[in-house]
């Protein structure tokens, strides 16, 4: 029995490259580009643990869940760690980050989030990799949710480690991920005697068998299916072109946020400041005394498919989030999750205004 997902002939270690040079062209960076056999939480430690150790002092920005992990992988890594955190409803601004450098001189790694699906806040990488690169420090990002949804440009910001992920704005695959990796960043880690060596976190194993061999032998079987799909889906992008990828996913945050003003029923943006908001996802704040996961549940009995979900831990009681990324930034997606959401909060006696929805959805999208 043949199947197309089955018996393909093997993945070529010249097809692997061609992928991963796609990923360099959609970075538009010079950096050695490295595709990760792994979900991108894979990248994003072991870049932290290759990088940073005992003698690191890191200032980590937290503006959302993923901040607070990179912190206790730095933690863990042996670096001492100073936490600059700023409310999930805003962003941090580079003058924050030069604050943090004038009171702790001695910092020499950044970590930061780009784009917090999660909180549904962005962060200005231009700005702070120019406060970055004056301090000296070695910068590493996570762009997993914003490539694609906004621009992500290593060489142009400073960034000395950036990990991306497909499978949010993408519209690719969860199962691999990438990494970009500066000179800088390569000596740090050659100079970590605690980078991981022989291990599946392992960067510098990646390139001295792989990049620094010339890319002509595969150090193990790749993940075939999803090096497929990620090609597919970089091809996707250049065929559309990432300029006009990008205005989708910031016309569907504007959408979002008019709708839900013209919906009622007491939602608001999370995020309060539209400059400080992601354009892959919207958050929205519920009213008092209504609890955001059960507008959930309820929202999506109309369509399970629709892109919503609750906000994690403690935010499941008062943020919605909006996952308008990939396939679902578009009109329609934006509308039926308003509409749904819009009817579970009828349902608790909420007055909303669907039509008032519709049109403003139909106004702000350009």
């Amino acid at each position: 029995m043949s199947h197309p997902f089955l018996d393909l002939p093997p993945l070529s270690a010249e097809r692997f490259a061609a992928i991963e040079d796609g990923v360099a062209r959609l970075l538009d960076t010079r950096q050695d580009v490295l595709i990760t056999q792994g979900e991108a939480l894979l990248p994003l430690e072991g870049a932290i643990r290759a990088a940073a150790g005992p003698g690191t002092v890191a200032l980590n920005v937290i503006t959302g869940p993923y901040g607070q992990t990179f912190g206790d992988w730095l933690r863990d890594a042996g670096a001492t760690v100073h936490d600059l955190s700023v409310p999930f409803h805003t962003a941090v601004t580079a003058e924050r980050i030069r604050e943090a450098f004038a009171e702790h001189p001695e910092i020499d790694f950044v970590s930061l989030v780009h784009a917090e699906a999660a909180t549904g806040n962005t962060n200005p990488v231009a700005e702070i990799g120019e406060a970055v690169r004056e301090q000296g420090a070695l910068f590493y990002l996570d762009a997993v949710a914003s490539v694609g949804a906004e621009p992500v440009l290593p060489d142009a910001w400073g960034v000395d480690l950036c990990v991306i992920g497909a499978q949010k704005a993408m519209g690719g695959p969860a199962g691999v991920s990438a990494i970009s990796v500066s000179e800088r960043a390569w000596a740090r880690m050659a100079a970590n005697p605690g980078a991981p060596r022989r291990s599946y976190l392992s960067l510098l194993d990646w390139k001295e068998r792989w990049t620094d061999a010339g890319r002509k032998a595969l150090p193990h079987a790749p993940a075939q299916l999803e090096m497929l799909a990620l090609q597919a889906c970089l091809e996707r992008i250049e065929s559309e072109g990432l300029e006009t990828v990008m205005a989708r996913h910031r016309s569907a945050a504007r959408a979002t946020r008019a709708g839900a003003a013209a919906l009622g029923g007491g939602l608001q943006p999370y995020v309060r400041e539209e400059r400080d908001a992601a354009p892959v996802a919207t958050t929205l704040r519920v009213p008092s005394g209504v609890v955001a996961s059960q507008v959930v549940e309820r929202a999506l009995r109309s369509d399970p498919a629709l892109p919503l979900a609750a906000g994690g831990g403690a935010l499941a009681q008062e943020m919605i989030r909006v996952n308008h990324y990939g396939r679902d930034a578009t009109p329609g997606a934006v509308q039926g999750s308003l509409a749904a959401l819009g009817a579970a909060l009828a349902e608790q006696g909420l007055t909303v205004d669907p039509n008032a929805t519709r049109r403003a959805v139909e106004q702000a999208w350009q």
